[in-house]
């Protein structure tokens, strides 16, 4: 249930003004002022009778704020007041200039004739019992810090011309009004319904000024703060938000016990490293959150009821912000926060932890209690109170219930801090969705308790669709950092670090280091690693001076950050070899893991998912020869050491469960793709028991991984080229026909039902799609060994490799949703190609920037017909219904858009989409495609000779697929105007042009063709 709104009478006693008084007012104004319930006429004309106690009143409690102010015990009271000037000024501002707006008759006059007050009576039903206090509450607009402060004043506007069409509509009903004449009505009318708004609005803003004037929150409400310091000075560590809100805010009743032993706990934090102490390299210094902590940029917007904060379309056209503390101190000293949490989103090593650890500390403790809950710490299933009282027993060793915790604090308004609502969705499921909803529950019942709440809750963006967002729920995503962010950081940490660096040898960070890869630099956790790379002596720089590219660095940072926990589990026990070694097996440790989030289409896996998938493929590995030959039975302890592997975990009934994910997708679609060409490298050392055998390849774990889901996204395919780049020309040529073996060897009978780690199931798929899956990643894989290859040589064993090629086509396309097959048709160009085998298929990769128009499509290829070098070939097929009917019942959206594009050329010219003519050396094109270019490009894009030889082609056409009624009808007008726009051009070919064209219509059209396009006819005659 929503806050209820203040009524002006409510709004002018918290100024101080006589309860009494303001009770006569409330009892007149009644609803008018609020228009979400309509109105009454008996409450328009109390309103206007009571306009000079409204005027009296609202002025005397306007100029009384200040006093008021300085007499407010803690932030809540502060806020309540501040409210309450804000209704007082938005209902002063209409009548004022409603005073003094001049108009045909004076309001004193307003009032109802006895029988205008027999009718309002006779046709007003009873209001229900509490009505009264709801109709009174003013639901006008108020400034909130995630709104346009323009946005407001429109929607205020909006707020006095539905007031003003209220007046008008009740004095339209009044004898006053219809013995004024009508010009003066019209003028009238306009007056109150469109230029009093617009007056009021312009009032309304002149008095806000002067509420500025005595709370400097008001400046927060609307954002319209101006600052003179540089952009990186304000954005660090929310440093000025603890002097903006202590300012405005004294206790009475300072904090006491508790209170401050939590209060000391969270500024205790502000000194602490960004990384444990023993993370960082030898010789490194970690600096403080309060040194390198910087205010992240940032999008808010208010969620609607079938609003989705996790798609990113939902988020275009939000500006980014930069005035993070200007913004918390807006929310966190306006209303809205005391209904529904803020939810903060940011993806995983955005900072969003980190806010909330900073924004504990800086809030001061004469106006906010800050708890900070990590939820991943505390038991699911418990209610949010007992939640709270864990936390803050683990931050101070005290144990205190929630109301004393509260009175402790005095005053000041608890603030809670809600840190991984998407921990607990990752790893509980749905039986969390409604956590949103359940706080906003937990801040009603505070507020009817006399301690209202403020809340803040983050979550990962890509899970936000999945929790129930309560009406007034307002998002703010928080924003990768910009180039100078990222400066001002490099900063801080060579501030603590150069000295180091340099009696290493090694240079300072810089941006220019980084700047090649800013996609992970503009997140702060992934920028930390990469400044740790550096400081570990690795270079973003390759053997010849160039900039490490992307796969290069991911190769880098994996290796060097594995190798560094080896050592650190091993001590000087290992040779280098071993280490080599068990640095490999870490870095297949998280390819698995990689594979576990790729294979259920989403970025994270449950602990329990990956123990599976662990067991099934490292149990089968004993009896193989590659390196999977240890099991991994602590997937936790091996994967939360690493720096890039993000942990999530929640507690419930007394359980932890943990899933995990990595700071950046790109880390484990580089991890899957390492692993998948390491496994076509492992083909090159396949040795049949028997010499000379047709033993199988040994394929089982790659097709284990890799036919689950496909491998060719834009970064992966980037990925994979870099990864196949690495072998030798030799070693690629030998893998590509080794792949080729195995695409073989798994589509024969015998192997179909074979099961490859029968145990390692990600999730239920058909056979059939995954076999789909496995194919085409296969050929994606030769295409990228070879750069090109064709289909003769993907299917050596089939006669026509055309044919081939496009029934596994459809496999493919059976096997992957839209989006993905998509990805796979836009990443490979296929050209139609003959030779003396017959036809075949050239399939290479396409380039990003490839903007070039497919080829068109030669019908001799389609249809196996030998072209002529000389003269023409023409032939006719008279299935072309039965086509439409085919592509009708794939009902694809590809098909779909085609065929309705290509519907009206169906029913008109049917026969004639599939006519075709060729020879000449130029491929064979149906008479629809010839006419089309004609009607199309003719005028602009084609030469005189290109021209004529369509007609002739297109004459040609229509001689062979001969007369038909209904074609030549739908025909006749067309060729016919085609004919004569262009008959300059065709000069004498027109007459073998028009000639065709008659022989080939029925006699009736023939008679047409002579009366209405005679001039055209009479070539025939000539």
């Amino acid at each position: 249930m929503s806050r209820r709104l203040l009524s002006f009478g409510d709004a002018l006693v918290l100024l101080g003004q006589d309860p009494p008084a303001t009770a006569t007012v409330d009892r007149a104004v009644g609803g008018a002022l609020n228009l979400a319930t309509g109105g009454l006429s008996g409450e328009v004309l109390g309103m206007l009778g009571e306009r000079g106690r409204i005027l009296g009143l609202g002025r005397a409690a306007a100029r009384s704020l200040g006093d008021r102010l300085r007499g407010a015990d803690g932030r809540a009271a502060r806020t309540r007041l501040l409210e309450a000037a804000h209704t007082v000024i938005v209902v002063l501002a209409f009548f004022e200039v409603l005073q003094e707006t001049e108009l045909p008759f004076s309001w004193d006059d307003v009032r109802l004739t006895r029988r205008e007050q027999i009718r309002l009576v006779a046709g007003q039903p009873p209001a229900p019992e509490g009505l009264a206090q709801t109709l009174a509450q003013v639901d006008a607009p108020c400034p909130a810090p995630h709104l346009p402060y323009e946005g407001t004043l429109v929607a205020l506007g909006q707020w006095y011309e539905s007031l003003g069409g209220r007046i008008t509509h009740f004095l339209e009903g009044l004898d006053l009004w219809a013995r004024l004449p009508s010009r003066e009505r019209q003028a009238a009318a306009d007056t109150v319904h469109r230029t009093l708004p617009r007056r009021a609005v312009e009032r309304y803003e002149e008095l806000y000024r002067r509420l500025v004037q005595e709370a400097p929150e008001f400046l927060y409400w609307t954002g319209q703060l101006e600052h003179q310091a540089t952009r990186a000075e304000l954005r660090r560590a929310l440093a000025q938000l603890e002097q903006a809100l202590a300012s405005s805010a004294a206790l009475n009743h300072p904090p006491e016990h508790a209170a401050r032993a939590l209060a000391r706990a969270h500024q205790a934090a502000l000194g602490r490293r960004i990384l444990a102490a023993d993370s960082p390299p030898e010789g490194m210094h970690m600096p403080t959150l309060e040194e390198v902590y910087l205010d992240p940029d940032f999008k808010v917007r208010a969620v609607g009821d079938h609003d989705n904060p996790a798609d990113e379309e939902w988020w275009a056209g939000v500006p980014v912000r930069s005035d993070l503390t200007d913004y918390l101190a807006g929310a966190l000293t306006s209303p809205g926060l005391w209904d529904v949490p803020l939810l903060v989103l940011g993806q995983p090593g955005a900072g969003k932890s980190v806010l909330t650890i900073i924004l504990a500390a800086r809030l001061p403790a004469t106006g906010f209690l800050p708890v900070r809950v990590a939820l991943r710490d505390v038991r699911a299933d418990h209610d949010l109170q007992d939640q709270l009282e864990q936390a803050v027993r683990d931050a101070t060793g005290e144990r205190v219930g929630w109301p004393e915790l509260v009175r402790s604090a005095g005053t000041a308004v608890p603030v809670l801090l809600l840190d991984g609502f998407d921990e607990l969705l990752q790893t509980t499921g749905v039986r969390q969705s409604d956590f949103l909803t359940r706080v906003a529950r937990f801040q009603e019942r505070e507020r009817e308790q006399g301690r209202p709440v403020l809340a803040l809750v983050t979550s990962r963006t890509a899970v936000a669709d999945r929790a129930q967002h309560p009406p007034g729920t307002v998002a703010l995503r928080l924003e990768p950092f910009q180039p100078d962010q990222i400066r001002v950081w490099i900063q801080q940490w060579n501030n603590r670090n150069a000295r180091s660096l340099v009696s290493r040898g090694l240079s300072t960070l810089s941006w220019e280091l980084l700047a090649p890869h800013r996609r992970l630099a503009e997140q702060p956790l992934l920028l930390t690693m990469l400044a740790l790379f550096h400081g570990a002596g690795n270079d973003f720089q390759g053997e010849d001076g160039r900039p490490l590219d992307e796969a290069e660095l991911y190769e880098a940072l994996l290796i060097s950050f594995a190798r560094r926990e080896v050592r650190k589990s091993a001590g000087d026990a290992l040779w280098d070899s071993q280490v080599d070694e068990r640095v490999e097996s870490e870095l297949q440790r998280l390819s698995i893991v990689a594979f576990s989030m790729l294979n259920r289409r989403r970025q994270w896996v449950s602990s329990k998912e990956l123990e599976d998938d662990l067991g099934a493929i490292y149990g089968q590995s004993e009896e193989r020869s590659d390196s999977f030959r240890k099991p991994l039975d602590q997937a936790e302890a091996a994967l939360g050491r690493f720096f890039f592997v993000q942990r999530a975990q929640s507690i419930r009934d007394g359980e932890r469960l943990s899933s995990y994910e990595f700071l950046h997708a790109t880390f484990g679609e580089y991890l899957a793709v390492r692993l998948a060409v390491q496994q076509l490298v492992r083909l090159l050392g396949h040795r049949p028991a028997l010499l000379r055998s047709a033993e199988p390849l040994d394929d089982d774990l790659l097709y284990a991984l890799v036919s689950f889901a496909p491998l060719f996204s834009r970064q992966m395919l980037r990925f994979a080229r870099a990864c196949v780049a690495r072998l030798s020309a030799e070693e690629r040529e030998r893998i590509a026909d080794l792949v080729v073996r195995v695409h073989w060897e798994r589509g024969q009978e015998e192997r179909r039902d074979k099961r490859s780690y029968p145990t390692y199931s990600p999730r239920r798929m058909r056979v059939p799609s995954r076999h789909g899956i496995y194919s085409a990643n296969l050929v994606m894989l030769v295409v990228l060994l070879t750069g090109q290859t064709t289909a003769a040589t993907l299917f050596p064993a089939e006669d026509d490799p055309g044919e081939a090629w496009h029934a596994d086509t459809l496999l493919w396309r059976a096997s992957l949703p839209e989006a993905e097959w998509a990805d796979f048709a836009l990443a490979l160009n296929v050209s139609h190609v003959r030779d003396a085998a017959g036809r075949d298929l050239h399939i290479r990769l396409r380039q990003e920037d490839d903007t070039a128009r497919p080829e068109v499509v030669d019908a001799h290829w389609m249809y196996q017909v030998t072209p002529r070098e000389a003269g023409h070939v023409t032939w006719h097929v008279a299935y072309w219904y039965d086509m439409w009917h085919k592509a009708r019942l794939a009902a694809g959206t590809t098909e779909g858009v085609l065929l309705q594009a290509a519907q009206p050329l169906l029913e008109s010219l049917g026969p004639l989409v599939t006519t075709f003519n060729g020879g000449g050396g130029r491929p064979a094109t149906s008479v629809v495609h010839d006419l089309l270019r004609l009607w199309l490009d003719a005028e602009s894009a084609l030469p005189d000779e290109e021209v004529r030889l369509l007609y002739a082609r297109v004459a040609e056409g229509l001689d062979t697929a001969g007369p038909d009624v209904t074609v030549g009808r739908r025909l006749l007008p067309l060729l016919c105007g085609l004919v004569d726009r262009d008959r300059d051009r065709l000069g004498s070919h027109a007459r073998p042009i028009v000639e065709a064209l008659v022989s080939c219509l029925p006699a009736e059209l023939r008679e047409h063709m002579n009366r209405h396009h005679a001039d055209l006819f009479g070539l025939t005659s000539g």
